[in-house]
């Protein structure tokens, strides 16, 4: 069991899902682009979705064409949908009774466009996930902004989270949970888990 909810994005492989799916992770995120560096293929996907119990599963797309979303649920059946434009949560809130989440690059965003979105009619998300491409430091004005934010919404914060700081994340921000990446396997069946088993390992609760 962990003490807060937690996402693993960007899922590759069997070795991530398996070892995060035991730690009691609460949902697991697989890219259905094809065009991803990270995509898992439909007949990937089923394989490893097969050997995972008591995991939500999340299909992650870039894509903003409704009639194409639609296919890859048919195709993956995921138990929630990342998307990555706002603008299409009230017609995927229609078409999908599937819970969503959507994921908002807060690198590519200003402060102030950051407290627009404090404000934006998100109602249709069941989450908003905060992730960063690279690095971000998480200065006071930043934390303020994202605490406003997870104050309207169940916020996932995936940027600015290492060993050291989770902790603090989780008792100065009002956040749901937090989220990390997946990483690539060294070979089949080989993967050194490295900082993601240090946060789950810190997380763990008896």
């Amino acid at each position: 069991m962990l003490a807060t909810l937690v996402k693993i994005s960007n899922v590759t492989n069997l070795s991530d899902a398996r070892y995060c799916a035991g730690m009691g992770v609460d949902m697991l995120g697989f890219s259905m682009d094809a065009t991803s560096p990270d995509y898992v293929d439909p007949t990937r996907f089923a394989e490893i979705r097969g050997w995972l119990v008591g995991v939500k599963i999340v299909g992650e797309t870039n894509e903003t064409d409704l009639d194409h979303i639609d296919e890859l649920l048919k195709a993956y059946q995921p138990d929630l949908l990342q998307i990555n434009e706002s603008a299409l949560l009230p017609a995927l809130s229609i078409r999908s009774e599937r819970s969503l989440i959507v994921r908002v690059n807060i690198a590519d965003l200003t402060l102030e466009q950051l407290n627009a979105l404090v404000q934006a009619n998100l109602t249709s998300a069941d989450y908003v996930l905060l992730e960063s491409h690279g690095l971000i430091h998480l200065d006071d004005d930043l934390k303020t902004s994202i605490g406003q934010l997870a104050s309207r919404h169940a916020v996932l914060l995936g940027a600015g989270i290492t060993a050291e700081t989770v902790h603090d994340r989780l008792a100065e921000l009002p956040i749901k949970g937090i989220a990390l990446m997946g990483g690539p396997e060294d070979r089949p069946g080989s993967r050194d888990f490295g900082g993601m088993m240090d946060i789950l390992e810190l997380l763990e609760v008896a």
